[in-house]
Order: structure tokens, then sequence, then C-alpha cells
């Protein structure tokens, strides 16, 4: 049954990891196109390709978090998954990040401020599945998350203000 859990654990981390690496290139496909001012059927196809490898991690994903689930409960764990914090945080970061794409594909939110939030929240679940983020409170991490969100919301606006700047310059 141990075997289970570690092709679980591997699976989940995988399923962050190609969601954190695919809004990374999504990223810059995005700052790529923006550079010449459209979008051509080229550039629509990467961005498809892209959006599919984002459809494939939230999946690999959430599919091996309720495979770690049930294995916890078939084992009869002494802490079940849903009583620690790490638990909590993947499922509210999975939520927040499928609500403001869906949200950001019906333009119900800006596409600077959802983007900010969606490559941030990947990154926190790559970080929490590899054991790389500190253990917080849920509170706690909230903030940080609230925090990195507002730094990456920066960042994006200079880097496609430079984007602009550069390819309108040249």
């Amino acid at each position: 049954m141990s075997d289970f859990v570690t092709f679980f654990v591997f699976c989940q981390a995988l399923g962050a990891s190609v969601g954190a690496v695919t809004v990374l290139w999504g990223e810059f496909a995005y700052i790529k196109a923006m550079r010449d001012g459209r979008i051509d059927t080229a550039e629509r196809v990467h961005m498809d390709i892209i959006a599919k490898g984002l459809r494939f991690g939230m999946t690999l994903l959430l599919l091996s978090s309720l495979g770690l689930v049930i294995v916890a409960y078939i084992l009869q764990a002494t802490i079940q998954p849903a009583l620690t914090t790490a638990y909590w945080v993947l499922i509210m970061l999975a939520l927040l990040v499928i609500c403001i794409s869906w949200a950001l594909s019906c333009k119900k939110v800006s596409f600077a401020f959802g983007s900010a939030i969606i490559f941030t929240g990947w990154w926190f679940l790559s970080y929490l599945t590899l054991g790389w983020l500190p253990a917080l409170s849920f509170s706690a991490l909230i903030a940080l998350l609230v925090i990195a969100t507002a730094v990456t919301y920066a960042l994006f606006y200079y880097i496609r203000m430079m984007a602009q700047h550069y390819s309108k310059s040249s």
C-alpha cells in the first residue's frame, strides 16, 4: 500500500510542477504575442496547447490528492489529510486557480489581476506539493499568497509595460 502513497505523491507533485511550468510558459508566450500587438493563428494554437497543459496538471493534481485521501482512509492513518493545514491550503489553492481561470475566461476579472493570481497560485501549489513551502498556519499562508500575488502583479505590469515599450521603439 505504501507504493500507492509514493505513486500518488509523485503524481501530485508532477501535476503541480506541470501546471507551474506551463503557466510560466504561457506568460512568456503572452509577452511574445503582445510584442507585435496581435495574436495570430500560430500563437492561438500555442496558447491552446498551454491551456491543455494546465488542464492536465490540475486534473493530475486533484486526482492524486483524492487518491492520497482514499489511501489514508484505507490504511486508517492516525492523521487524516483533512485534518492538516497543508491539505486545506492545497484544496483552497486549487479552487482559487480554477475559479479565477473561469472568471478570466468569462472576462469577469481583469487579465492582469487574474493572470497574477493564477501564476502565483500554481507556483504555491508546486511549492506545497514539493515540500518547499514553509509550515505556516492557514491564515499566514493566505497572507503570504496575497503578498506574493501583489509582487507578481507589479512584476508582470512592469514586464508587460517594457515589452510594449520595446515593441513600439522597434
